[in-house]
């Protein structure tokens, strides 16, 4: 029986960070959604998405498969209830599907069970639920394993709450897991005098500068390089916050740079509520007293930017300007307020991306294309 996650109507709600990946490639936690059901099942997954999208993922034309709503975030419950349905039979909720095992595409479930489940809706819970997920992960990654030995150049807080990978480099280091735990990828480097607070995860090649300061609940993607202060936010992949300035309560995607000395809002200055722009159902939403700026792929700012508190930044923009920027800067803006050439954002894209000695695949740019023709004029 081959497992699908598959994307609905609702991954809209997820933008920026969907308009260039299906749900199941969002990572929370330490690992992406795919790559969480992969490990617990302990079997390949494939992915169901837009066909904007679809050329992305290795498609599967099995007959015989189990659909999993993608935002369905996994336990072990769960699990069980997945792989004991029978054929055509499905659970949902009032939301909708959650999952359904068939045996011809063509045939509809012939009964429907109702459960309760929690579903990954807004981009905003990444951050808020990163903690969480974090723990999880760890627990799950680590479990009946043994950590590479840490250097006694390090001071180290609680060492039995910290994991190391082999080929990571750790020396002359502040790590405290008293109360989360710190996860370091694969070949991973963490330079003298960085200072760090679980819960933490950096994964495979990731770089942390000398003298950052990190606070969890905070996940640095793979490839990515960071530095300065960075507090509860995470970092998809390939993406550099490489100087100082602060970074809170945000999610930023993948190929993303910050410029030096830029540095992020999550509190008003009355303390109030922050309000987010979501692009599903085209409104702002409340969503706390804490919230700083979520970031689509292929999206920089320049030296000393200022971002504004709750921003919301589409793919693929160049941004700059003075004082604080707008807190919506839409797909492909260059500057504030101009149209990012097409032709010019993919040289651009690559020129970063050759600095990790990659370039955009064909199917990338098809992607990029369709973000572009469909802007709203």
């Amino acid at each position: 029986m081959f497992i699908i996650l598959f994307d609905n109507s609702f991954r809209k709600k997820l933008f920026p960070f969907t308009a260039t990946r299906a749900v199941a490639d969002i990572r929370m936690g330490i690992v992406t959604i795919k790559e969480r059901w992969e490990r617990l099942i302990n079997q390949k997954v494939f992915i169901r998405t837009e066909d904007y999208l679809q050329g992305l993922y290795e498609p599967c034309n099995e007959k015989d498969i189990i659909s999993i709503d993608a935002t369905v975030l996994p336990d072990e419950d769960l699990i069980d209830q997945i792989l004991s349905l029978d054929n055509d039979t499905a659970l949902a909720d009032e939301t909708g599907l959650i999952a359904g095992k068939k045996s011809n595409n063509l045939t509809a479930y012939k009964n429907i069970v109702d459960t309760r489940v929690t579903r990954l809706e807004y981009p905003w819970q990444l951050f808020q639920w990163n903690d969480e997920w974090l723990r999880k992960d760890f627990a799950m990654i680590t479990k009946e394993r043994t950590s590479q030995q840490i250097s006694s150049t390090n001071f180290i807080q609680s060492s039995e709450n910290i994991f190391i990978e082999e080929g990571a480099s750790l020396e002359y280091t502040f790590i405290n897991a008293n109360d989360g735990p710190v996860y370091i990828g694969k070949n991973a480097v963490v330079s003298e005098g960085a200072m760090i607070r679980g819960s933490f995860a950096l994964l495979d090649n990731g770089l942390v500068k000398m003298g950052a300061k990190i606070v969890g609940a905070t996940t640095i993607g793979p490839h990515c390089t960071v530095s300065g202060e960075i507090k509860n936010s995470i970092l998809f992949g390939y993406s550099n916050k490489g100087h100082d300035g602060y970074l809170g309560d945000s999610v930023i995607g993948e190929w993303c740079n910050l410029g030096a000395g830029t540095s992020n809002s999550n509190v008003k200055n009355s303390a109030g509520d922050v309000k987010v722009w979501n692009a599903f159902d085209v409104k702002f939403h409340t969503v706390g007293q804490k919230c700083g700026a979520f970031i689509g792929d292929y999206s920089r700012f320049s030296i000393n930017s200022c971002i504004n508190t709750g921003s919301f930044v589409g793919v693929a923009c160049s941004a700059f300007g003075n004082g604080l920027l707008p807190k919506v800067i839409n797909d492909f803006t260059f500057g504030t307020d101009k149209q990012y050439l097409f032709d010019k954002a993919i040289r651009d894209i690559n020129n970063w991306k050759k600095m990790k000695h990659q370039k955009l695949s064909d199917e990338q740019v098809d992607v990029l294309k369709y973000i572009f023709d469909n802007l709203k004029k």
